[in-house]
């Protein structure tokens, strides 16, 4: 008989397990939760783990409750490539948890896996963070605060939540500007003022202000490599938005790199297989 022979995995390369509602935090009566692709090996391999970089996900969601289902299919292809992935849920702006609640709640997420990192598998030296509309700007928020003592919270405190690299599709980093050019589409008081826990205007934009991104950009200051992306025809996020932070990180001498997405609005036709390769790129050689 002629048959062929295969190489076995001893290490279940390749294999991951979707763990769904892992609770990271109990700032919430029931607990927030995140979804985790584990690798096989953690769970079931004979052979020493191998530690894997992580990719923390944000999920848009206008800083409401996000859908951490939606790229599930697309985050996997991050697995297979070799990290372990979390999509992580925050807190809810519209139930009365304004900024920085969603800040708060993502970076906790952070410390959580890097104090469990031996139960997932995780190199807690090599965890990046990747989100996309509000889940971009909290991603990009996550880059430039990282152990920032004013949003850390008490889970977890003896842990960082600073990350290695970021990326952001679409994500909203002047959020006082992107204010003022919405300000008239129904809601959009609604949102500011939910965002800032008030109805009162200068509290609304001192809340736009810190929630921005190119706001907490200093000299002298050093923070990790960022990928941004936009849609030249975005409706919501302007790509004006990367630009600021463009430049914001070119002139303190902090590593960026940018792309417009030709014609692409927020999310849906944003998404060509250039853009997953543009990224995948992006946190491979940054992990």
């Amino acid at each position: 008989m002629n048959i062929p022979h295969l190489k076995n995995n001893p290490l279940h390369e390749g294999h991951y397990r979707l763990r769904r509602d892992i609770v990271y935090s109990s700032a919430e009566g029931n607990g927030l939760t995140m979804d985790i692709f584990t690798p096989w090996h953690v769970e079931m391999g004979n052979e020493p783990p191998v530690a894997l970089p992580l990719l923390v996900f944000v999920q848009g969601s206008s800083w409401c409750t996000p859908d951490r289902s939606f790229e599930h299919a697309q985050l996997a292809l991050a697995a297979h490539m070799g990290f372990v992935v979390a999509t992580v849920g925050h807190r809810d702006m519209r139930e009365g948890h304004p900024f920085p609640a969603f800040l708060q709640d993502v970076k906790c997420a952070i410390r959580y896996l890097r104090a469990n990192a031996a139960q997932y598998g995780i190199d807690p030296e090599r965890v990046l963070i990747w989100g996309t509309s509000s889940g971009g700007n909290t991603a990009a928020l996550v880059a430039v605060t990282g152990d920032d003592p004013a949003y850390k919270t008490q889970e977890y405190a003896e842990y960082s939540d600073a990350v290695c690299a970021a990326v952001s599709c679409f994500g909203p980093m002047d959020v006082e500007a992107l204010f003022k050019f919405l300000i008239d589409m129904p809601g959009a008081r609604e949102i500011g003022a939910a965002l800032a826990g008030s109805m009162d205007e200068d509290c609304i934009w001192a809340a736009a202000r810190e929630m921005s991104p190119v706001s907490h950009v200093q000299p002298g200051k050093t923070y990790p490599p960022m990928l941004l992306l936009n849609g030249t025809a975005d409706p919501i996020v302007p790509h004006a938005q990367m630009e600021a932070m463009v430049e914001k990180l070119e002139s303190v001498g902090s590593p960026v790199e940018a792309y417009y997405v030709d014609n692409a609005e927020h999310e849906g036709n944003f998404w060509s297989l250039e853009v997953r390769e543009v990224i995948f790129d992006f946190i491979k050689r940054n992990a």
